[in-house]
């Protein structure tokens, strides 16, 4: 985010909160990766400059699949399961996580964290305490209990009257800015949904502009 043109990645508010909206785990050494092209577990190179090798960190599956042993059993409340996925939107060349769900309120069993090498001898390198596991709860359930639909946006007219007024907004404000006027340039972009604002000028009193998530604490 950091290397994108004056930062302009911050100013995607859905994406900041989808970065925070969960727990990292980090990577305990740098190491590299590299996959022959072979299905078997010998095919996956893994260095340790270190140590030479850590056995938290294993070719365990074949298939190019990289293998992360966490060393913790997670339990979560009643109905709550933990998704095991690759931090979000963080983009690695040559190696994508392989994401999983569990029931952590009664599984008595630790479980690992992968990552699939797409391209053949291609390096990859972790870094030490780099993320390489995001951990997000999510109600058991909760997709089962979704009804989604599809209707023409013309059935309910007061969202499309809020659509028609942010388009015509959006349109005159892109068109101002690509005039170069003084009162574009200088706000440089939208910041209505950043703010929580509607084309009305209505702020949505349950907006969220930022996640702070309570650190794990030793019991």
């Amino acid at each position: 985010m950091d290397e994108t043109d004056n930062g302009f990645a911050y100013r995607c508010l859905p994406l900041l909160i989808a970065n925070r909206a969960g727990w990292f785990i980090p990577s305990p050494v740098k190491f590299s990766v590299w996959w022959k092209g072979g299905q078997n577990k010998e095919d996956l190179i893994i260095d340790v400059p270190e140590t030479g090798s850590d056995g938290r960190i294993q070719s365990h599956f074949g298939s190019g699949v990289l293998t992360f042993r966490l060393p913790y059993l997670f339990r979560s409340s009643q109905g709550l399961n933990l998704w095991v996925k690759g931090p979000t939107n963080w983009p690695k060349d040559g190696i994508q996580a392989l994401e999983g769900i569990v029931e952590t309120d009664w599984a008595a069993s630790t479980f690992t964290m992968n990552w699939k090498l797409t391209r053949p001898n291609h390096v990859v390198w972790f870094d030490k305490g780099e993320p390489i596991c995001m951990i997000v709860p999510v109600p058991r359930g909760l997709l089962e209990s979704v009804t989604p639909m599809q209707t023409p946006l013309e059935t309910n007219q007061e969202i499309q009257r809020e659509y028609n007024v942010w388009q015509q907004k959006r349109e005159r404000f892109l068109s101002m800015l690509g005039n170069k006027e003084d009162e574009a340039v200088k706000q440089g972009w939208e910041k209505d949904y950043f703010k929580g604002v509607n084309g009305q000028g209505e702020k949505f009193c349950e907006h969220q502009m930022q996640i702070e998530l309570k650190e794990f604490k030793r019991g």
